[in-house]
């Protein structure tokens, strides 16, 4: 039973403010030798050989890498001018362009913070000057700068696939249409809204001298925007698709391809390069050190028993399979109000994965309880915890960008519809899984 203490004494410490990698990491220390003694140490230094070892895990600099020369390259900016060319005279056209531009540079770079800087500061402005509802403003930028968390490349797929034992590949390939679902809700929910409520989001008009371009000179320009991301799209997501590559290989495709376009636009100063350089080993430590947490934290637990008791208490509540995977999904979402994604990946999914596994083994594997399915729906709560209260890392980047007009009032009102969107597309994902399953098994010949 003392392996159930290890949770209550690392929420004590992550409350306190001990870094998450630390409070891991100190955790499983003093209840590895107070299970195992001296021999624990064997336990702290296999742990690190797996996690030095995990070729798997050499994707996760290379797109941070991505992100961050994307950054800089002035991709946005014209992606900007070239998709509210087509969405500025539709109700709340300029939110509804946002949220596309979001879909696109989030399928180029996989970095959520990257997208959400980069779009809010041109975006935020724009809806500013047309006198957008400050709300919507805020929950638009949020929701749609989050989605890098489930349109693929995913920096949060790269790191969960090892911990769930599950094909990164199938991931990327599976998390598609869930993605473009949510978006597609998110596109929905705006322009209803605005039609509903038009000074929420008023139609952009023409400007004094301003002319509406040609229909051929608009495609030009949509052309020359897009092409530099689908081929960055295409050079990471389609290569693993095709299965030309790995999705380690597909990374440093992606790499190569964010610096050629910095050079190309070019954006590529010694300084630029120096910074993208010095952001990705910062964030490179920090996801490599908080993943050796949570493994010495995971493999003092399991090791100590603390599975075997999980167990029997999970057997003696009798929740069934449904009931488990509500409770599971319950437990992620709470946890979300609280910590961060990569803390909820390494504490929750080694614990859940095996149950899941299990139940999908008792169905004859048809489909229900697949853990490629279930990942998905993790993901999905993840991009909630980005959205949600107190923590909510999405509106601590947006107060970092937003104007001083735009209150931390209206940026949680503004997350509030993109939530229950959110539990919308969890609830169509969970009761129909070919959503998730179909696309990998035709491409990848996942079964």
């Amino acid at each position: 039973m003392e392996a159930l203490l290890m949770f209550p004494a690392l929420l004590f410490l992550i409350f306190m403010g001990v870094p998450v990698a630390f409070a891991l990491m100190g955790v499983a220390f003093v209840f590895g030798l107070f299970a195992f003694g001296e021999e624990s140490f064997f336990l702290y230094t296999q742990k690190i050989e797996d996690i030095a070892s995990n070729f798997v895990l050499a994707a996760v600099p290379m797109f941070v890498f991505m992100g961050a020369m994307l950054e800089r390259s002035g991709i946005a900016e014209n992606l900007f001018s070239a998709v509210h060319l087509w969405t500025r005279r539709l109700p709340g056209g300029l939110a509804i362009g946002t949220i596309i531009m979001c879909i696109i540079f989030a399928a180029s770079t996989g970095v959520v913070g990257a997208t959400e800087t980069v779009v809010g500061l041109l975006a935020i402005p724009a809806m500013m000057r047309y006198k957008y509802n400050k709300s919507l403003i805020s929950g638009t930028i949020c929701a749609g700068g989050s989605l890098g968390t489930i349109i693929p490349p995913s920096v949060v797929v790269v790191v969960l696939g090892p911990i769930a034992d599950v094909s990164i590949g199938d991931l990327m390939v599976g998390m598609i249409f869930p993605g473009l679902l949510l978006s597609f809700l998110y596109i929905v929910y705006i322009l209803g809204l605005c039609i509903l409520k038009p000074e929420a989001g008023p139609r952009r008009t023409l400007a004094p001298g301003e002319v509406e371009l040609p229909l051929a000179e608009k495609l030009i320009i949509t052309a020359k925007a897009l092409v530099p991301p689908v081929a960055m799209i295409f050079a990471v997501l389609g290569s693993i698709m095709m299965g030309w590559a790995a999705p380690t290989e597909a990374s440093a495709l992606g790499a190569l391809g964010a610096f050629l376009l910095t050079v190309l636009y070019g954006k590529c100063t010694w300084q630029t390069f120096k910074e993208a350089i010095v952001k990705t080993l910062t964030v490179t430590a920090m996801i490599m050190l908080i993943l050796l947490g949570g493994s010495i934290f995971t493999g003092v637990f399991v090791g100590s028993g603390g599975m075997s008791i999980m167990r029997e208490l999970i057997e003696a509540v009798n929740l069934g399979p449904w009931g488990l995977l509500f409770l599971f999904l319950a437990l992620v979402f709470i946890a979300g109000f609280f910590l961060e994604w990569i803390s909820i990946l390494l504490i929750f999914v080694p614990l859940f994965i095996p149950f899941i596994r299990e139940s999908w083994a008792a169905t004859g594997y048809g489909g229900y309880f697949d853990p490629v399915w279930f990942c998905m729906l993790i993901l999905v709560m993840i991009q909630s915890s980005y959205l949600s209260p107190p923590m909510a890392p999405a509106i601590f980047y947006l107060r970092g960008i937003a104007p001083p007009e735009i209150t931390l009032k209206d940026m949680y009102k503004g997350v509030v519809p993109f939530l229950v969107i959110q539990g919308i597309t969890l609830a169509i994902v969970m009761t129909f899984p070919q959503i998730t399953l179909w696309l990998p098994k035709q491409l990848l010949g996942f079964n």
